[in-house]
């Protein structure tokens, strides 16, 4: 019995179920509390670490099926060109604020890195594994190993990144009364790549196309602009 528990847990069925299994959890939470802080996503990870350190698997053998879940992380980011396409005449009509405020936005967040990491004594390695924070993944990784980074590190701070933008974005976009559609959508996705265009899309169609936008934009700018401002800060 011991074996065949064993392989199960080794076998990509083991990561596969516990992933969709406990999104679909988080799901029926977030359904019911409707609370910003009950977000499917992050009650997943929370339910899948605790489940992992309980029963003391390692990160390697849940990963035999999370790496096909991953798989995936590419080819659905594209798909938000979708809502995109629907709003290009308002993308025409606003293309240099949009573009303008993307770019800022990117090296806003790159400085502010930057200068937290020195400020909290962190060595070159972890801030420039951390730079690429604001970007989606697959671009995140590329620039972090460009950098000299750990990609390990540069998931964690792009999805902690993403979860701060799915839970307090909209608030702080309240907070300074950014009411405009565009603007709230640009400034979700540069700030929170496509974890928060997730919550951006949420809020409305603009808003979702707008951040589905920013992601593609910002990550080409953070791949020029981040070595640069590495260069010139650290």
């Amino acid at each position: 019995m011991n074996e065949l528990i064993e392989s199960l847990i080794r076998s990509p069925v083991f990561g596969i179920g516990i992933s969709i299994s406990t999104f679909y959890a988080g799901s029926l939470l977030y359904k019911r509390t409707r609370s910003p802080f009950m977000n499917p996503l992050l009650l997943s990870m929370l339910m899948i670490i605790a489940l992992l350190v309980s029963l003391q698997i390692t990160f390697e053998d849940y990963n035999q099926g999370g790496q096909f879940i991953s798989f995936f992380l590419g080819p659905a980011t594209v798909i938000l060109a979708v809502p995109l396409y629907k709003k290009i005449s308002l993308f025409r009509e606003n293309i240099i604020p949009i573009i303008g405020g993307i770019g800022i936005g990117s090296a806003a967040g790159i400085v502010s890195i930057i200068l937290m990491c020195k400020m909290f004594g962190l060595d070159e390695l972890l801030s420039v594994s951390m730079i690429p924070k604001s970007v989606t993944t697959p671009i995140g990784i590329e620039i972090s190993d460009q950098l000299g980074g750990l990609p390990s590190i540069t998931v964690a701070a792009i999805v902690f990144t993403g979860i701060a933008g799915i839970l307090i974005g909209p608030q702080v976009c309240r907070l300074f009364k950014i009411d405009d559609e565009v603007a709230v959508g640009i400034a979700i996705g540069t700030s929170s790549h496509a974890l928060g265009t997730t919550k951006a899309v949420e809020i409305g169609e603009t808003e979702g196309a707008m951040s589905g936008l920013a992601i593609g934009i910002a990550g080409l700018v953070t791949v020029f602009l981040a070595p640069l401002l590495a260069k010139l800060l650290l």
